[in-house]
């Protein structure tokens, strides 16, 4: 998207931070929150009951997501430092087996490798994202082309937004669609129809102020090289 190769697209809170860090050529164009598609999942039979149990434990998720922002205000609500853990950074697709096999001991994933966790994988939710923490993804432009091309930009969100509130009446149908076009078996696409939140809307100052909150704990922790504005890259063209 920096580089223009892609004009828009779809993430969750933490991977536009590292990029604005990089000096990526993005702008926020629209923000939806997130409710409970996402969390921490320890094994069914695991004796980690609490939060402040995590610690010294092997927690798997993919650096830079927004899985890794939950497991940091985790820890901070129980009053946990990053070093009180061993992060293992691991793309869902090889967290999932890593998990089954006890490699980590719990798991940090957003839908639908959360349910996935859950349904499939006897994963048993110790914390909802929607507990800790407030997140939002977002829809992301290539700076140059949102700014060069606002009526087509505004056009996508309005589209997009309206799908969204069919999806919000319609799970049953979201659900049947995403089985349809993933694979993923109908039971795990009905639990994240049923829980996600497919509202979008403009980027607001509260949605700034949350994600300046989550840009502000990972320049303290190190994770991002220089300390960052939200509010520089917000496009501030998407209502006519």
């Amino acid at each position: 998207m920096s580089t223009g190769s892609v004009d828009f697209g779809a993430v969750g809170d933490t991977p536009p931070i590292f990029a604005q860090a990089a000096n990526a050529d993005i702008v926020y164009v629209a923000g939806s929150p997130i409710t409970n598609g996402q969390g921490i999942l320890v094994p069914g039979h695991s004796t980690i009951r609490t939060i402040a149990d995590l610690k010294g434990k092997r927690i798997g998720f993919t650096k830079g997501s927004s899985a890794h922002n939950v497991v940091i205000a985790t820890l901070e609500k129980a009053g946990l430092t990053y070093e009180d853990i061993t992060p293992v950074y691991l793309s869902p697709p090889d967290a999932g087996p890593a998990f089954v096999n006890g490699s980590i001991e719990a798991w940090a994933i957003w839908d639908p490798y959360f349910a996935i966790g859950e349904k499939r994988q006897n994963g048993r939710i110790l914390v909802n994202a929607s507990e800790v923490a407030k997140t939002n993804s977002f829809y992301l432009a290539n700076r140059d082309f949102a700014y060069n091309n606002v009526q087509h930009t505004r056009a996508v969100i309005k589209g997009l937004a309206e799908a969204a509130l069919w999806a919000e009446a319609h799970r049953t149908e979201v659900a049947n669609a995403l089985t349809a076009v993933t694979g993923v078996p109908l039971e795990v696409q009905t639990v994240a129809a049923n829980r996600a939140s497919f509202v979008i809307g403009p980027v607001t100052d509260e949605i700034v102020e949350t994600q300046q909150a989550v840009a502000d704990r990972f320049h303290k922790l190190g994770l991002i090289p220089k300390q960052i504005t939200i509010r520089d890259i917000v496009w501030r063209l998407a209502q006519t």
